[in-house]
């Protein structure tokens, strides 16, 4: 089995308690078998090399980042399908795509990616499966990007209820699709077991909840240097989440892993 996507929290912990081989290929970086002996490197930019590194391999776990502020077709869709592609001709059976929340034709940013990618992938001839999470918990704590990292939670969140999921739970559902039966072309949506609005989730964190007006947040937004057309997209998908659109509550990681999706404050209390 090989793991392919950047050193993102899901794909650390699915690497955790399993028997089976696993290697890891990280954009620019190598992926190094569990023996320690050669180091094949896979780069998501050099086809060639992802075809190289991913011989031999027969479960791919496919992940990468979110959306960039660039004009045209996001990257991820360009790295990804690549390796949709390596993955195909050196005879990968089986591969489990760590996707978003409702991808479709008509979404924005990395949401459109994601459907682009899935797509894609429908049409190479692989058997596989897409994982659909709301959004991250880890969302509030990554750094620069952490949407606390201003010491406060402040946005167009409005009073829409989001069914934030712990990446540990979303790398659980991977570990079960990879290491179980195969299946073919299933898409599981993936939540946390609540839904909250981000005053409720602010108040769990202790810190001060501002609901920002659209206007406010593109002025803040344009402030940080991003291009006009990538604060429009963010903010279409501020106003989907207000209106409830993450809202949902599934029982995918019960029903994949036998066990409840974490809440939050036990997301808070394990880290």
């Amino acid at each position: 089995m090989r793991l392919v996507g950047p050193s993102s929290a899901p794909t650390k912990v699915s690497e955790r308690g399993y028997g089976r081989p696993r290697r890891r290929c990280v954009p620019g970086s190598a992926c190094s078998p569990p023996d320690k002996r050669r180091v094949p490197v896979g780069d998501f930019d050099d086809p060639a090399s992802m075809a190289s590194a991913l011989k031999g391999v027969d479960r791919l776990l496919l992940n990468s980042g979110g959306a960039l502020p660039l004009a045209g077709q996001q990257p991820m869709v360009r790295q990804q399908t690549g390796v949709v592609d390596a993955a195909r001709t050196v005879g990968v059976t089986w591969v489990v795509k760590v996707s978003a929340w409702q991808p479709g034709p008509d979404a924005k940013p990395s949401v459109r990616a994601h459907w682009e990618i899935e797509q894609h992938l429908q049409a190479s001839g692989l058997r596989w499966s897409s994982l659909r999470p709301t959004g991250y918990m880890q969302n509030f704590f990554t750094g620069e990007g952490g949407f606390t990292h201003s010491g406060s939670l402040a946005g167009p969140y409005g009073v829409g209820r989001v069914a934030y999921i712990d990446a540990y739970d979303v790398a659980a559902c991977a570990a079960a699709l990879l290491t179980g039966p195969l299946g073919g072309g299933d898409a599981y949506a993936l939540t946390g077991p609540e839904a909250l609005t981000h005053e409720e989730i602010a108040a769990k964190l202790a810190i001060p909840f501002h609901d920002l007006t659209p206007k406010k947040a593109s002025e803040d937004l344009r402030a940080q240097g991003l291009p006009g057309w990538f604060v429009d997209d963010l903010l279409w998908l501020y106003a989907d989440m207000a209106a409830g659109s993450m809202s949902e509550v599934t029982t995918a990681v019960r029903d994949l892993t036998g066990r409840p999706p974490r809440t939050f404050d036990e997301f808070l209390a394990n880290g």
